[in-house]
């Protein structure tokens, strides 16, 4: 089966009929978790992106509670499954305010994490890795800000000296 283009679903899509998307919406929605929580967050919280990131970091506080302490391993492992998930809640929104709330806090996090990331190259690349990539990030946002931003990031990098 060939897979038709963007171009082409979406004139499609504009011949259908109203029942015939919502029709379509649902079944989409039955065969992967992701679209449905895309669907969810399209249907339900875009329309309040400051409770939406909030409920976001609330779940990241979650995880990285969860995260097995035994050996570095594990928590490499864990921190990088938060990351992913984190990732995934940010390509929902497209927002660039949401990107850098969510991984600064995601940041935060790892950086006040117990045992210390101090004692391990990995997670401390992940950890300069992300920073680096936000700070990148903050030259999309306006001015006033972006300087706000770049406090807050050289405040968590100073979170690990």
């Amino acid at each position: 089966m060939k897979t038709a283009t963007i171009t082409e679903i979406k004139r499609a899509l504009n011949q259908s009929e109203k029942s015939e998307l919502i029709a379509m919406c649902l079944h989409l929605a039955k065969f992967k978790k992701e679209t449905k929580e895309l669907l969810t967050y399209l249907l339900f919280e875009a329309s309040d992106e400051r409770t939406y990131i909030q409920e976001v970091k609330r779940e990241l506080a979650g995880s990285f509670a969860d995260i097995n302490h035994s050996n570095y391993y594990f928590i490499k492992k864990g921190v990088r499954k938060i990351l992913k998930r984190a990732k995934t809640y940010i390509r929902y929104s497209k927002k660039v305010e949401t990107e850098l709330e969510i991984i600064l806090h995601f940041c935060e996090l790892l950086a006040n994490f117990q045992p210390s990331i101090k004692n391990n190259n990995v997670l401390l690349n992940i950890f300069e890795r992300e920073l680096i990539r936000m700070e990148k990030v903050t030259e999309k946002v306006h001015e006033e800000i972006q300087r706000d931003y770049i406090r807050e990031i050289e405040g968590i990098r100073n979170l690990l000296k």
